[in-house]
């Protein structure tokens, strides 16, 4: 394209971070234009600096990071302007919405105020106008029962729900350029059309631009106009994204459109022992009515039961706010629920707290917020380390840094990153962090919260063999919980479709996959394999 009419011109952009094991260079060289109005997908594997650019144009890099280059914002060189320059075109100019939702909300504020501060801050807003902004905007990226929600936490939100408030967020100000980093992978596919139709909606009303990274590349052939695949740093490929997908001229980008989940697992025999199982499961939030007080509960879970066998995967979908995440974590006592909960024979949901320690390495989740669940303080040998030094305090030091090194591997990350800390990494990078930190335990029950959701195609292929081998060698037992439904298709063995906080269908995998019941379910089904039809209206 003509970079003349560009309405953003990145110019051999280099990236750089300091680390204790040398400089990383994350960004080499980079150049690409993005025309006013234009929708601009940047893909790649996890690592590939795609998300540093996005940094760079904002000036929000790490503070170990250094870019040089230039980066045009019609025409004016902002790579390195004054912050207070720069803060006037942040959120209003150029709006992001972050890859990790929880860690870039404020969780001490609730979610509408902060939604009202940038229409305070750039427009000037009374705070009555910017409520009733905000609560459109809410309504706009389809939050459930907005004014109820207007009040809440971002920790009292599922994931796809504080995704949507980072949308509304960045989509407040109308701006003329919006970064969308992985905009879309905690949402299940229904909401993930909704949202990429209002984006498409808002790019032709406004004329906004928008640059989307993401590793879906299902997304990027239904929404994007012209694609940059980036590897190591580097951009391998660019053009129309029908060239780009019919024709692709690297091998590397053949591999990317080429690597789908395969396979499919055996279910588990019905003798087989139960290691996990829960009875009437209740999980409220909130209150009952109080003295000038509304009643403010919320039913997350109601009235659900599960029995997970030795060696079985089973598989746990519905749309964001279903209640998925919240019924593994208070599967694991991490929630606070009502109802039995069994593992190997024995109630602990009457467990105090303290004496569930000892079982804690054998119950592992891996979150779906990895940088949230991360400790910004610890390195990334510190962070797998950890769990061995609690509960495996008869290890050296040696044998426990081999153990850790060796699961870091394992996982697809080379040994020489362990010095490094969570925030020099890739969304898909730390995912791959959280992964080890709960497999080098060698745990007999793992509940897993969209673990292959930030992960590129070609390393989800990867870590989801792993999953499997570690199952196979050690008959392991997991609740993979997924909007994915081609993972879920070759991962679990049994699957349970939740919504509105209730199991409403469950059956083998195949069974559900081919003849679902409930309409909910040929929907969720037919939704996940024809996201193309669903965005043909784009």
């Amino acid at each position: 394209m003509n970079t003349q009419t560009s309405v953003l011109n990145i110019q051999d952009l280099v990236v750089d971070f300091d680390t204790p094991d040398g400089v990383v260079h994350a960004v080499k060289g980079v150049s690409m234009a993005i025309a006013p109005g234009e929708i601009v997908a940047i893909v790649g594997e996890s690592g590939s600096g795609k998300s540093q650019i996005a940094m760079s144009v904002l000036g929000i890099l790490a503070s170990n990071g250094k870019a040089s280059g230039k980066i045009l914002f019609n025409d004016q060189d902002i790579l390195h302007l004054p912050r207070k320059e720069l803060n006037s075109i942040r959120g209003s100019k150029i709006s992001i919405i972050f890859q990790e939702p929880m860690t870039s909300l404020d969780p001490l504020y609730r979610v509408g105020e902060q939604i009202m501060e940038p229409l305070r801050a750039h427009k000037g807003l009374s705070r009555s106008e910017a409520k009733k902004r905000a609560l459109e905007l809410m309504r706009q990226v389809q939050i459930p029962d907005p004014e109820r929600r207007f009040k809440s936490f971002p920790n009292e939100m599922s994931g796809g729900q504080r995704q949507r408030i980072m949308i509304a967020l960045a989509l407040a100000n109308e701006p003329d350029i919006l970064i969308a980093d992985e905009p879309t992978t905690a949402l299940d596919v229904t909401t993930q059309a909704e949202i990429l139709k209002l984006l498409a909606e808002l790019n032709k009303q406004l004329g906004m631009s928008i640059v989307f990274i993401t590793h879906d590349l299902g997304i990027v052939e239904a929404f994007a106009e012209r694609v940059y695949v980036m590897q190591s740093g580097e951009v391998k490929e660019f053009g129309s994204t029908n060239a780009i997908f019919k024709t692709p001229k690297t091998e590397y980008t053949k591999t990317l459109l080429d690597a789908e989940p395969e396979g499919a697992k055996e279910p588990v025999k019905k003798t087989q022992d139960i290691v996990l199982e829960t009875e009437k499961m209740d999980v409220v939030y909130g209150h009952a009515p109080r003295f000038l007080q509304k009643d403010t509960r919320f039913h997350a879970v109601k009235d659900t039961s599960l029995r997970l066998h030795k060696g079985q995967t089973i598989g746990l979908v519905g749309e964001s706010g279903s209640g998925k995440s919240t019924l593994g974590r208070a599967l694991l006592r991490l929630t606070e629920s009502t109802g039995k909960i069994v593992y190997l024979g024995n109630n602990i949901d009457k467990v105090p707290l303290k004496s569930l320690k000892p079982l804690r390495e054998e119950l592992q989740m891996v979150f779906q917020d990895p940088y949230g669940s991360l400790s910004p303080r610890m390195t990334v040998l510190n962070i797998v380390e950890e769990g061995l030094q609690t509960h495996k305090p008869q290890l050296s030091k040696v044998e426990r840094q081999k153990l850790s090194l060796s699961t870091l591997e394992k996982v697809g990350l080379d040994p020489s990153v362990r010095n490094r800390f969570p925030h020099e990494f890739s969304g898909g990078q730390r995912q791959r962090i959280a992964i080890a930190r709960a497999m080098v335990l060698q745990p007999k029950v793992v509940v897993l919260d969209e673990p292959t959701s930030a992960l590129d195609r070609t390393v989800q292929k990867e870590v989801l063999e792993l999953l499997r081998s570690l199952q196979s060698e050690f008959s392991l037992s997991y609740i993979f919980i997924s909007h994915d439904l081609a993972v879920i298709k070759v991962m679990a063995d049994y699957v349970m479709v939740m919504k509105n906080g209730k199991i409403i269908e469950e059956g083998v995998t195949q069974e559900i996959f081919e003849r679902p019941r409930q309409n909910y379910t040929k929907s969720l089904i037919t939704s996940s394999f024809n996201l193309k039809e669903l965005l043909s209206e784009v």
